[in-house]
């Protein structure tokens, strides 16, 4: 069974920065496009990076320039460092595997407890 553990969320002031972690267990991250997804109640959850297999990231418009999406297969891990963070960023941070690149749908139906980030003055 695959599972998801993210890590590194917390609150922090408008312009701080944090870095999450997702470890994954039951499967080889390096086969898949990886995802961070945010989701705040009432709302559905987003898609806000993704990384290839290979070569190539894609971010949400709103979080371009500021946030970067990496991986560690060796230690099955995806990583979400997260710069310059505004208010409108508080929201649960979870991962996921997607089906494509080309796709913002999560692979796996089973998610983690994800990780709250809480960006506040």
């Amino acid at each position: 069974q695959v599972q998801f553990v993210e890590s590194g969320g917390g609150l922090v002031q408008p312009g701080d920065s944090l870095r999450l972690s997702c470890a994954v267990s039951g499967t080889a991250i390096s086969l898949y496009t990886m995802g961070w997804y945010r989701q705040v109640p009432g709302k559905q959850r987003e898609l806000v990076a993704k990384i290839a297999s290979g070569i190539g990231t894609n971010y949400l418009d709103s979080v371009k320039d500021r946030f970067t999406i990496s991986r560690d297969n060796a230690k099955n891990t995806v990583y979400l460092q997260m710069n310059s963070l505004k208010p409108e960023d508080t929201a649960v941070y979870y991962c996921n595997a997607l089906w494509s690149y080309s796709d913002s749908a999560a692979r796996y139906i089973n998610w983690g407890q994800g990780t709250q980030v809480t960006v506040s003055s």
